[in-house]
């Protein structure tokens, strides 16, 4: 099987546009420009499938591989016979391989391989032939200083059979089947951690059991989780009675005096080897799936989060909101670069509200505010309304921004790079500020398992949530086009094909030479080559250029086709761009190239009509109940504004004003049935919520939006 074939059975798609897509990324193509710049070559495929055919593409190299070691571990055994080398050789199943390859590998020395130095391998191959009807008599010629009695003898030919049973693919298979229809998963409490607080939260899996099948991926975790912890055991059965019928159905021939030891030896090999196995990797199938999942309702959330609405460049006063510490207050510029910081006391203890007011007011006019950013952490209600008791002297918006993950920024490498001479309460405060003005520039440089909108996101594979969560970041960046004058060594990292090392070249050659003038000055950054050049040149927007494309999606590779289109309608490049009347008037057919198709000029076309347009939505202003202002103000009944703050599969989360999140189920969601959360909300989205319970002492908030 070819790797296009192998691929072909997963994604829907024509060979042709799976082979051109494998040639591109062979060639160091990234993601965002194939799919953005090279419609026309992969058949109109978008991000998710190129990222699946790359993902497809490594899983057959490692197969090859895996392949190309089982052989020639086997070949070096004097073991390879045609028949095992052609069923390797047409095998594309990482665990169909292994199984083949279970007789051959080495392990710790087995009861099996005991039997067999005592010489007792002839005897269970008479037994496993099911043929003799005098097997007590037989076993006597193979009694020696080791084997000293017939039942010794007859114990070890089992062993030798169990082993046997074990490494019988057919066995492996239909048992493998069994489990993934009827497997059980079944949980019990240490009795001696019971009582402990720590494992009250999973006190619904002190006794617990359903089908593995439909254990949904996130009560797996946490009950994985709970065993990780000590509170609970838990183990993953099949009917013993079926499995045992699976297993004499392909090995029992017939009924002689070998049949009872034939039978002990399936029971055995069940028990000892099989079950343990099996069991384990239905597990960790399970475990897969579960971490697949959750990785999944991550990145949507990462992604919903990154492309939340920036307000803009615009001046935010930013304040990180505390009682007894104060509220640590920063103005920032248009670009987001610190302009003042100051501490004030407006709550208790020290009340100094009106010395605080003040303050403020003289900020929001000395640095000209238009907005002020105020994080949702300890006393941002109270915050905010003392914010909203001051008399500007011109209208000021005033948000609530989530503060998720500033505390990890502030305290980073980035931050201490950024800020120096500022301790971490300005560097949280600034990045509570920032992340209203645009919070994908300033949510790029904080771990994304920090940010909180995960599912059991320290339970799952880091390796392939890292992999899922840059690819989702990488995508973000792209899909919004970065402003290279001013965007951070971080931001640029992101950029298709520039990546760490380049973006700080970048930012080096930016502060030596000035702003970038045109695109093409990109290639004057030091070790940027052509094949970065090519794949990032795109994504990079250049304000007030000589060159209008410049500030626009549309690569360079196509600038003469974008002339030429002006020229054919007697304009220049500048009065075509953004005039919807003339751009109606290009027929894309005219203007097919061999580099560009038909799919490329559309997309081109679409672009001039609206050059740089950012995709994400603007920032809105939102209000929390004034009347709510912790748990003890929650009442069943209220109906309340409330903001999506996390999506799980279970449901969403969302802030209706006080320290904990409320939590909708997705039966609450709305009238009917729902599949998936995200059908009905987004994260950021403004909601109506109904309050359905409150338990204060646990600080849990029930809601609903069926009201």
């Amino acid at each position: 099987m070819t790797n296009i074939q192998f691929i072909a059975k997963t994604v829907a798609t024509a060979a042709i546009n799976i082979q051109k897509t494998v040639q591109l990324l062979q060639e160091d193509c990234t993601i965002p420009f194939i799919s953005r710049y090279r419609k026309d070559t992969t058949g109109n495929l978008d991000e998710v499938q190129i990222e699946q055919i790359a993902k497809l593409q490594k899983e057959y190299e490692v197969i090859v591989k895996r392949k190309e070691a089982i052989l020639k571990s086997i070949t070096e055994q004097n073991a390879l016979s045609p028949e095992l080398e052609k069923k390797i050789e047409q095998s594309f199943d990482l665990q169909e391989l292994e199984d083949f390859y279970l007789p051959f590998k080495k392990k710790k020395k087995t009861k099996a391989d005991v039997a067999r130095e005592n010489g007792l391998e002839p005897l269970a191959k008479i037994i496993m032939a099911q043929n003799n009807d005098a097997i007590d008599f037989i076993s006597t010629k193979y009694l020696n200083e080791n084997v000293i009695n017939e039942d010794a003898a007859l114990q070890g030919a089992r062993d030798i059979i169990a082993e046997w049973i074990n490494e019988n693919i057919y066995v492996r298979k239909q048992l493998r089947r069994l489990y993934e229809r009827k497997a059980i998963i079944t949980t019990k409490v240490v009795k001696t951690k019971k009582d402990e607080e720590a494992a009250q939260k999973f006190n619904q899996y002190f006794e617990w059991s359903e089908p593995l099948t439909k254990a949904p991926s996130h009560r797996l975790l946490a009950m994985l989780r709970a065993e990780n912890e000590g509170f609970i055991k838990f183990k993953v059965e099949v009917d013993i009675d079926e499995a045992y019928d699976i297993i004499d159905t392909l090995i029992l021939k017939s009924q002689n005096s070998t049949t009872p030891h034939v039978q002990l030896a399936i029971e055995d090999s069940y028990k000892r080897l099989l079950n343990p196995a099996i069991s384990n990797e239905a597990l960790q199938e399970a475990k897969a799936k579960a971490d697949a999942n959750s990785i999944q309702v991550f990145a949507n959330n990462l992604g919903q989060l990154l492309l939340a609405p920036p307000l803009g460049e615009k001046r935010i006063l930013a304040i990180d909101p505390g009682f007894r510490s104060g509220c640590k207050i920063v103005c920032l510029d248009e670009k987001g670069d610190l302009l003042y910081n100051e501490t004030i006391y407006p709550h208790a203890p020290q009340k100094e509200e009106a010395m605080a007011m003040k303050k403020i007011r003289s900020m929001v006019n000395s640095y000209k505010i238009d907005a002020i950013s105020i994080g949702n952490g300890t006393a941002s209600r109270e915050t905010e309304f003392f914010i909203k008791k001051i008399a500007f002297d011109k209208p000021v918006q005033v948000f609530i921004v989530s503060e998720a993950g500033a505390s990890v920024y502030s305290a980073s490498k980035i931050a201490r790079e950024e800020f120096p001479d500022y301790d971490v309460t300005v560097r949280g405060s600034v990045s509570i500020g920032r992340r209203l003005s645009d919070p994908l520039a300033e949510l790029v440089k904080i771990d994304p398992k920090a940010i909180g909108v995960g599912q059991y996101q320290h339970d799952v594979d880091q390796n392939k949530l890292k992999e899922e969560l840059d690819n989702t970041v990488i995508r973000c960046v792209n899909s919004v086009g970065i402003n290279i004058n001013t965007a951070s060594k971080h931001l640029l990292s992101y950029v298709s094909g520039i990546g760490e090392k380049l973006a700080e070249n970048i930012v080096q050659y930016r502060s030596e030479n000035g702003p970038f003038q045109d695109r093409k000055q990109l290639k004057k950054v030091p070790r940027l080559g052509e094949k970065a050049y090519q794949q990032g040149v795109a994504f990079i927007r250049i304000s007030n250029a000589k060159n209008p494309l410049d500030n626009s999606a549309v690569h360079p590779e196509a600038y003469g086709i974008v002339e030429k289109m002006a020229k054919d309608l007697k304009l220049t490049v500048n009065d075509l761009i953004a005039n919807k009347e003339k751009t109606a008037l290009i027929k894309p057919e005219n203007y097919i190239t061999p580099e560009i198709g038909l799919l490329g000029l559309k997309d081109i076309i679409k672009e001039l009509e609206k050059p740089g347009l950012d995709p994400r939505k603007s920032a809105k202003v939102f209000e929390f109940d004034p009347n709510v202002k912790t748990i003890k103000d929650v009442k069943s009944g209220m109906i309340l504004p409330g903001i999506v703050n996390n999506i799980t599969n279970f449901g969403c989360f969302v802030d209706i004003g006080v320290k904990e999140s409320g939590l909708v189920h997705i039966s609450q969601l709305k009238a009917g049935f729902v599949s998936d959360v995200n059908e009905v909300v987004k994260l950021h989205q403004h909601v109506q919520v109904k309050v359905t319970e409150v338990d204060e002492d646990r600080k849990r908030i029930q809601l609903t939006m069926v009201i």
